[in-house]
């Protein structure tokens, strides 16, 4: 019997970059089932059950349902009960994407048990070890046997780091897929006469990364600027349930943060959320897939970091690094409204059909006998 592929997803950046792939693996599956696992990594039901649904994304097939904790609890229960999965199973491939904590995980117990990994959105580096995603992405690459990259970037950080250049398939950005392929039904969400903005009349916010949220007095000093920034225009700031609760433990009211015009909201479905990138005049984030995103719509971003493993956006695309300091901000949105921000470009491969190209090269790669690998 042929072995089958598991795709693994386990939060909700994997899952825009998984969905373009697996459309394209439906119409043609190389005489293979495609397994897609969630580990849960991140998992609210009725979250989940949107985007799944927006995406048209089937059902998960195997769900390890590992839940929340550090980052050691988490990629130990990851690595336990996919560990179980892929001795019951005897994967041909393992499809991992991203730099989240079940992508290092899954990677490594496929490694130890021999079977190939192919890594979606393979060579992106910030060179930031200080940023957990950073560890995750170098790991992963050193266990990959299949590199689908995003950008020139990518493919040259692989290249510098020793990988065979016949092991690298620039694909283009599968995120970008999902993009385009849903752009038209967001824009008839009524998110944005919900919420009482205007198209191009409000900014878009989103903060998770610790660097910006988990010490107190930088969290504050950011909320002040934001503030500040909102007499310009409302402020919509769908919360992260990390940033949520340091928000709390600051005693911060969200209803004073919305008399002061920042809308503090729960996480929103995806439709919803592309709907308010495409329409904001500006994006302040710190959020890797809002940076491609933006740029793949033309929306000047805003990226609160001083660092970023997406320079494609920067030099090419409308996102600006506005650095970690909150007193940045202020000038840098100033400049924006007064029309000089970024305009960018879309990169070349960023297509909507980098779902098809990683198919492609999945069925290519399967198709090479391996010594002891499963058929």
């Amino acid at each position: 019997m042929t072995a089958p592929v598991l795709h693994v997803v386990g939060a909700r950046p994997n899952f825009m970059k998984m969905a373009p792939l697996l459309e394209a693996l439906a119409r043609d599956p190389g005489g293979r089932e495609h397994l897609l696992v969630h580990t849960g990594q991140h998992y609210d039901e009725h979250l989940n059950d949107a985007i799944f649904r927006d995406l048209g994304l089937r059902a998960p097939d195997v769900h390890l349902g590992v839940g929340s904790g550090s980052h050691a609890e988490q990629t130990a229960r990851v690595m336990l009960a996919f560990e179980r999965l892929v001795a019951e199973r005897r994967p041909g491939l393992v499809v991992v994407a991203g730099d989240v904590n079940s992508t290092l995980s899954c990677c490594v117990v496929a490694a130890k048990a021999c079977v190939p990994v192919a890594h979606l959105e393979a060579g992106l580096r910030s060179r930031d070890r200080t940023m957990p995603e950073e560890v995750n992405r170098i790991v992963t690459d050193r266990l990959t046997d299949l590199f689908l990259t995003p950008s020139p970037d990518a493919d040259a950080n692989l290249l510098a780091e020793g990988v065979a250049p016949s092991a690298i398939v620039r694909v283009g950005n599968c995120m970008i897929d999902s993009v385009q392929k849903h752009l038209p039904a967001a824009r008839q969400s009524p998110v944005l006469a919900r919420l009482g903005v205007e198209r191009r009349g409000f900014f878009l916010l989103t903060l998770h990364r610790p660097s910006n949220v988990d010490e107190p007095e930088r969290l504050a000093r950011l909320v002040e600027t934001l503030c500040e920034l909102a007499r310009r225009a409302p402020v919509i700031f769908p919360v992260h349930p990390r940033t949520r609760a340091r928000l709390a433990s600051l005693g911060l009211s969200f209803e004073s943060l919305a008399t002061a015009r920042v809308h503090v909201l729960e996480p929103l479905g995806y439709l919803e959320f592309l709907a308010l990138e495409d329409a904001a005049s500006l994006v302040i984030t710190d959020s890797g897939g809002v940076q491609e995103e933006t740029t793949a719509l033309g929306v000047p971003c805003l990226t609160v970091r001083d660092n970023t493993e997406r320079p494609i956006t920067v030099e090419v695309g409308t996102n600006t690094l506005v650095g970690s300091e909150p007193s940045a901000l202020p000038p840098a949105v100033d400049a924006v409204l007064a029309g000089h921000g970024k305009r960018g470009q879309v990169p070349e491969g960023w297509d909507g059909h980098a779902g098809e190209r990683a198919a492609a090269a999945i069925r290519t790669f399967l198709e090479i006998p391996r010594p002891g690998a499963a058929r």
